[in-house]
């Protein structure tokens, strides 16, 4: 049976060869991009070609933006699925339902348009499966989403009235191969450029910039398929194409990403080159660039915005490399495909390491055991060597793509074989990469996803044994992990001392760098289901280190505290510090450094500058001696803060933006002063009938609840809680064997804890409640008793937990919950911050003083969840107003810091932010535990150490009513 073209296994036909990619040259270009007519049918049949023809009426016809996607722009609408193809898997074929979409766009040329050579017509980006006409003449078919591709239509041009006709095919062949984890999205999603072509114009050409780290020369030599002469002013290059020429250089790093303008000129075009002279290799099991180990501090960056999904501008692609420098990023690898080529460019300017990903992924064939998986059937090999070499020839210029891959979850086969084959002998100066092959029989390093600590501690000492021998001297990556879906992820920095401990271990990329949440008005953003997909991911779309509107989350703010490319380390004892560059080839000439002695008395805090020397090589220490701590300051906790600033303005951020911190105890927090003496009174008959005053408190006699705290009433008293909203990592993945802890709380019913009243006890120096507090229907249970105390001004809690039955899960929380008028929405505290911080995801939080308000306190996670806590909280006062009446919790010992305006359960209950609406109560969580975090949405659940295990606990916190005579 003949098949259509979109279902036909071939990658296309009617385009040129691929070339290299080039932003500018002197040769004309036209954009075509911009509003286009569109016409949507249900199915590839449902109309036909006449539209392509000239004189075709298409008023009736909607206007679209190009580059876009149909599905953005009110027709049809977005679906996402992780693994699941959305149609029946039987490759080739697609369903009859097949979406598509026409689109039309009329133009003239431009009045100097040249009229002597040929013009080329370019995509660099159309989902799934493109027909092209111009001028009523067919010039071909293509597939490979995320690839340029060109058509010669030179003798096709006139003046004006040129109609360009494409048609695109939501599914087809070429979308069994393109099953990459996002939303599915058809469209002409990239720029469309008419590029005139003059007679004796460069059509392909390789710039070759090796570098000789031993000589300190680089050897450039760019081939060029016309020839032509190269020109590099600043190094006083003039030779032929083809020609070998060795000069000194400076070479090209990630951090120091040094570049050369240069000129490809030949008889008819003149391209400006920028030229990164670098060598990349494995060498003794390491790679290497220029000589040295490198250490990935990496991410994976799918490309997507809220409003335009795959369409990125300019802006947009810059934003992203400077919050990644920002941040300590120094890699990217481009999940699942090649991404806009001016990212690259742009890469190759600011300095990052790329790991180049072709259009690849045929994940959905995990769901049939791989039968029938392309990459292993000879008959689709044509269309994988097609998408090697359109990704390799358009990106081979760039100095930052130093690995190529070939694609995503594909399981093994013989197409990606020969895939490895053709790349190496196109370009033998990087190296390959490919996860889903444990042999790496065609990879130059070992790759996995989502190893757990322990499994990457055994290969880095090359204790793998479930490979063959050869695999154990390949350097090592992990290509994923981190999985930042929602709070989190936990545990990068034991990750980061495995990287560093082991030679092989060369670091890794967190999955992923944004969260694809769609634009809503409803919801926020939007995840799957959200668009009544029948079959969906939920909101693993939704796991990025930044929010969709591009907001850094949390967990990117913790992951740049641990790559921070400076360590220090403090001996109190001796009064000195010690300053690592971590760097793999800077200096630290960049960067200046100062040291704070912190607080928590009334002394201002006392600084300088930190005399680190400017030459500090990559590797190297020092150790320098501090200034003595302030006297005023001796009499309470103080903490030393080091903090590593720009120096000088760069590309990619601001004078004295901050690279690196740390701080260190110096004076020990002093012992929290008991509140004890005053005696509790009753003021009403019996005990068990009225109520009973302690110090600024008032109790029911009966419940033995706190009611006011001076003359703020309470809404809620304290009590013990031990819940918290799932996060996705609590919840883990539905597929993962281990055990999954938020769906264990559920069960247990710790999210409906009951509280048993046992007694109520009134002496001469205390209020005491015992109580019980358990789950209905299991034997388990926390035994709580609540001591109240007073000096007559202060109010003292002392909350004592006894479990009781065997606790098959750690405990989400532990702590006290209590509840505050509205009013009281100014925090202010000393303690860890300023932001969010978990036992596992706390490198970022600094002690020190803090304010904030309590909205902003909150972490917006497009599905919300746990968020928002403080670690290492020594005080805490919620206020009216900046400087306004509160109240004051101390703890004993330090406590975690939570408030917010909903409760818990309806925090757990929300689906969509818009779900959150504040209420009259300011909701406090004072924590003597909370439960790491981990990664378990797609990696390990908590490390051991961070896990929250029931047992006996005792702690304690100390209320004041704080009256400064400020209104709210």
């Amino acid at each position: 049976m003949d098949l259509p073209y979109y279902e036909d296994v071939s990658p296309g036909s009617g385009c040129l060869p691929p070339r290299a990619w080039y932003a500018r040259s002197d040769a004309a270009s036209l954009s075509l991009n911009g509003s286009w007519r569109f016409r949507l049918s249900a199915t590839a049949g449902d109309t036909d070609d006449s539209f392509a023809s000239d004189g075709y009426d298409a008023a009736s016809w909607d206007d679209i933006a190009v580059p876009g996607t149909w599905a953005l722009q009110g027709h049809g609408a977005p679906a996402y699925t992780n693994v699941n193809y959305p149609f029946p898997v039987d490759p080739p074929r697609v369903p009859t339902e097949n979406p598509t979409g026409d689109h039309l766009r009329v133009f003239d040329l431009p009045g100097d348009w040249p009229a002597d050579g040929g013009n080329v017509l370019r995509f660099d980006g159309v989902e799934s499966c493109a027909r092209v006409w111009l001028n009523g003449t067919d010039l071909g078919e293509f597939k490979g989403s995320r690839l340029p591709h060109e058509f010669a239509v030179g003798r096709l041009l006139r003046r004006a009235g040129n109609v360009l006709a494409v048609r695109v095919h939501q599914w087809s062949s070429g979308s069994y191969l393109e099953d990459q984890d996002q939303w599915w999205l058809p469209g002409i999603f990239r720029d469309v450029t008419l590029l005139h072509r003059p007679e004796g114009c460069a059509l392909d050409f390789f710039t070759h910039a090796s570098y000789d780290h031993r000589a300190g020369t680089g050897t450039l030599r760019v081939a060029s398929d016309v020839a032509g002469r190269v020109t590099v002013p600043e190094l006083g290059i003039d030779v032929a194409t083809g020609d070998a020429v060795t000069v000194a250089v400076e070479p090209w790093t990630a951090e120091t990403p040094r570049l050369y303008d240069g000129v490809l000129a030949t008889a008819g075009e003149r391209i400006p080159l920028r030229i990164g002279f670098r060598t990349v290799a494995v060498e003794d099991g390491v790679i290497k660039v220029n000589g040295r180990r490198i250490l990935f501090r990496g991410v994976n960056r799918h490309e997507f915005h809220p409003e335009t999904g795959r369409t990125l501008d300019l802006a947009t692609m810059l934003a992203d490399i400077r919050l990644m420098k920002q941040h300590n990023i120094n890699a990217v690898r481009t999940s699942h495909y090649p991404p806009h080529p001016a990212f690259l460019d742009l890469c190759d300017e600011l300095g990052l390491w790329v790991i180049d990903e072709c259009d690849l992924e045929t994940h959905g064939f995990t769901v049939q055991d791989w039968r029938a998986n392309p990459v292993d059937d000879d008959r689709w090999t044509p269309a994988l060597l097609d998408r090697a070499a359109r990704m390799v020839e358009r990106d081979k210029n760039h100095a930052s793509v130093i690995i190529w891959s070939l694609g995503n979850e594909c399981g093994t086969g013989r197409g990606l074989t020969a895939m490895a084959r053709w790349i190496r002998e196109r370009d033998a100066d990087r190296l390959i990469h490919y996860e889903g092959d444990r042999s790496c029989a065609d990879t130059d390093m070992y790759s996995r996803m989502y190893a757990d600590h322990a499994e990457v501690e055994r290969i880095g000492r090359k204790e793998d044994d479930d490979g063959p021998a050869s695999r154990r001297q390949l350097p090592f990556i992990l290509c994923e992990y981190g999985h930042a879906m929602g709070n989190g992820p936990g545990g990068l920095s034991e990750y980061q001392k495995l990287f560093e401990a082991h030679e092989r271990n060369q670091g890794g990329f967190i999955w992923e760098w944004i969260d694809h949440g769609i634009a809503h008005p409803e919801f926020g953003f939007a995840y799957g289901g959200d668009f009544g997909e029948e079959l969906h991911d939920g909101n693993f779309v939704c796991d990025g280190l930044l929010f969709p509107d591009r907001t850094p989350s949390p967990g990117l703010t913790d992951y740049k505290a641990v790559i921070q490319p400076v360590r220090f380390a403090y001996d109190g004892a001796a009064g000195t510090v010690r300053v690592t560059n971590l760097h793999d080839f800077a200096d630290l000439s960049h960067l200046d450094f100062e040291w704070t002695y912190v607080s928590d008395g009334d002394a201002a805090g006392e600084g300088g500058e930190l005399a680190v020397p400017k030459d500090l090589a990559a590797g190297e220490s020092v150790e320098l001696k501090l200034p003595d701590v302030p006297l005023e300051s001796r009499d309470a906790e103080t903490r030393l803060h080091l903090t590593a600033m720009v120096a000088v303005e760069t590309n990619w951020t601001k004078l004295d933006h901050v690279v690196a911190r740390a701080d260190f105890p110096v004076t020990a927090r002093p012992v929290p002063r008991a509140a004890t003496g005053a005696r509790p009174t009753s003021d009403t008959g019996p005990v068990t009938l009225g109520r009973v005053t302690l110090g600024p408190g008032t109790f029911d006699a009966r419940t033995g609840e706190l009611h006011t705290l001076g003359s703020i009433p309470l809404r809620a008293a304290p009590r013990l809680d031990v819940w918290r909203a799932p996060t996705d990592n609590d919840d883990g993945a539905s597929w993962q064997s281990d055990r999954r802890n938020g769906v264990l709380w559920r069960e247990l019913g710790l999210h409906r804890m009951q509280h048993r009243l046992d007694a109520v006890e009134l002496t001469d120096d205390a209020l005491t409640v015992r109580t019980r507090v358990a789950p209905a229907a299991r034997d388990i249970g926390l035994r709580t008793v609540y001591r109240w105390t007073s000096d007559g001004s202060r109010l003292r809690l002392m909350v004592s937990v006894a479990p009781e039955g065997e606790w098959p899960v750690p405990l989400p929380r532990l702590g006290v919950r209590l509840g505050l008028p509205a009013a009281y929405g100014y925090a202010h505290w000393f303690g860890g911050g300023p932001g969010e911080a978990y036992p596992d995801t706390a490198a970022a939080s600094v002690v020190g003083r803090h304010f904030m308000p309590v909205d902003r306190m909150q972490t917006p996670y497009v599905r919300p969840q746990e968020n928002g806590a403080r670690a290492d909280v020594r005080w805490a006062e919620l206020r009216t107003s900046f400087a306004g009446d509160g109240v004051r919790v101390e703890g004993d010992p330090a406590f975690w810091f939570t408030a917010r305006r909903w409760t818990t359960e309806q925090l757990d209950a929300a689906r969509h932010r818009t779900d959150l609406v504040p209420g009259d109560t300011v909701w406090v969580h004072l924590d003597h535990g909370q439960q790491g975090i981990g990664s378990q949405s797609c990696g390990p659940g908590v490390l051991p150490r961070h896990e929250l295990h029931a047992a006996p606990a005792q702690f304690a916190f100390t209320f004041t009513f704080t009256f400064t005579g400020v209104s709210g």
